[in-house]
């Protein structure tokens, strides 16, 4: 089983995406699993503190390091382990960074920011920073259900079909995925084109992979 841990205050925010569709399935049949984790639980005073205000002031709240740290220690567990502090600062995903993912490791922890940001200690307990794109979301929980989506998918068992992930968009440099058509033939004058309907596969696949190309 390929294993996620989602550290976060917020796990409502994730139910509905990780428990529904193809991951509800890949769940079920423990091909993956999926935990969250309130840092809150770790935090040592009443209130159950998990932020503070900044050293050297500034606006904002700043995610103390003791309730994540000690988060982080009690999960990790697995060898083939990875890290991941969900940051506009960290590298950019992409198809490339999910299929090593998928293959090097086979248990991600995610680190979910929130407020301003996390004391940046944290560096000293993670082993990246990732960032799925150039804009600033509220938290880090929509990030890792991205990266959890992205790399259940290439998880063995995942999708209905070997060969569902072969051929999609940026699974191979320079190409993107080839158009799909199904019934009906014509709709509103629009129609399949006739290299499809020919059942000559030869041609249709050199027909799918000059559209690759072109997309």
């Amino acid at each position: 089983m390929y294993r996620f841990d989602v550290i976060t205050i917020f796990p409502e925010m994730l139910n509905s995406v990780l428990n529904a569709s193809i991951l509800q399935r890949a769940q079920k049949s423990k091909k993956i699993g999926v935990r969250f984790h309130n840092p809150r639980d770790k935090s040592t005073d009443k209130h159950k503190t998990v932020d503070d205000t900044p050293y050297g002031g500034g606006p904002g709240m700043v995610m103390k390091i003791m309730p994540l740290a000690r988060t982080i220690k009690a999960i990790r567990k697995r060898k083939k382990h990875r890290i991941i502090l969900l940051s506009a600062k960290g590298a950019r995903f992409n198809q490339k960074k999910a299929q090593e993912l998928s293959q090097k490791y086979n248990h991600l922890i995610f680190v979910c920011g929130r407020y301003e940001g996390v004391d940046e200690r944290i560096k000293y307990y993670i082993d990246e920073e990732i960032s799925i794109g150039d804009f600033v979301l509220t938290g880090g929980e929509l990030g890792s259900a991205v990266i959890i989506d992205a790399v259940s998918r290439l998880v063995p068992g995942v999708l209905g079909h070997t060969e569902s992930n072969q051929d999609e968009s940026h699974s191979t440099p320079g190409y993107l995925e080839y158009p799909h058509y199904t019934r009906p033939e014509v709709f509103d004058g629009h129609t399949v084109p006739k290299i499809l309907l020919s059942g000559n596969h030869p041609e249709i696949a050199e027909w799918r992979k000059k559209q690759s190309k072109k997309t």
